[in-house]
């Protein structure tokens, strides 16, 4: 197991993303949220993530080309429900609460 300056990594070797006050910034969320996104659309291009702080924990807005948002989205939601359930599972492991909010 090696470290980097950037974080501490873990079991697997991959570094956490961290803030200048030793907090966790959804790193592994965020690099999940593009993974999963990227595999969805057809312009990965456009894929924009913004990572915000909120009083429990991170938000990350995703915004990808118009054409793509059905994709995302899915019927009644059903795909940008899975996304958000995946994406809180990567930030837990960080010990993080994330919130996924898909922008138009």
């Amino acid at each position: 197991m090696s470290t980097t300056d950037e974080g501490q990594a873990d079991s697997a070797g991959v570094a956490d993303e961290w803030d200048d006050h030793g907090q966790v910034d959804g790193g592994r969320a965020k690099t999940v949220l593009s993974f999963v996104v990227t595999q969805l659309v057809d312009q990965p291009d456009a894929i924009v993530i913004e990572t915000s702080e909120t009083r429990h924990g991170i938000k990350l807005s995703l915004r990808v080309a118009p054409d793509d948002m059905g994709k995302v989205i899915g019927r009644r939601g059903r795909v940008a429900q899975s996304i958000r359930s995946v994406v809180r599972a990567a930030g837990s492991r960080d010990g993080v609460d994330v919130v996924v909010d898909i922008v138009d």
